[in-house]
């Protein structure tokens, strides 16, 4: 199948957070605190999505007060942590949503993410996920997690879908 017909088949994009929305790094400080980064044209590239009339949400295996924060901030409502069995999850949230796995884009970067980009209608992996994941993807992103690669996949699926220019319209002079 070409991209081009897997992207226009995807109703909802799902996504890992370490190593895919961040660069993988976790920073603790003395009083227990815990930091992440997220890159600001991520989190416009989800915008844009949910401007085009798609969902977003985020399947990981950790839990964090960084991950809600982040996901309030985007208007994120569909957020599973400390997720162990993220193929059994997307399952059931394809059950909620109503859609087939055929219809579920799934971006990691890890072996915790290995069986749900192989199973899922649109498998991605970061640039920089390990060997395995990659080759199982149906889409590698030029940029590596952390530093736009959700933004990267987002303006591929809206291109592909002739959705680009009607959801930047707005954002023009």
């Amino acid at each position: 199948m070409k991209l081009s017909d897997r992207c226009a088949a995807i109703r909802l994009v799902l996504s890992d957070v370490d190593g895919v929305l961040t660069d993988g790094r976790l920073i603790y400080d003395n009083q227990g605190g815990e930091a992440k980064q997220f890159h600001i044209r991520d989190g416009q590239g989800i915008r844009l999505w949910q401007q085009s009339g798609g969902t977003f949400g985020i399947v990981t295996a950790r839990s964090s007060a960084m991950v809600t924060r982040r996901a309030e901030e985007l208007d994120i409502t569909l957020v599973k942590q400390g997720v162990k069995n993220k193929l059994a999850e997307v399952q059931e949230i394809a059950i909620e949503f109503g859609c087939d796995l055929k219809e579920i884009c799934y971006v990691g970067d890890d072996v915790l993410d290995w069986a749900t980009i192989q199973s899922v209608g649109l498998g991605v992996a970061v640039a920089d996920a390990v060997e395995e994941v990659r080759q199982s993807a149906k889409y590698v992103t030029s940029q590596p997690g952390g530093h736009g690669a959700i933004r990267e996949l987002i303006e591929l699926l809206l291109k592909n879908t002739n959705r680009w220019e009607s959801t930047i319209h707005k954002y023009q002079a």
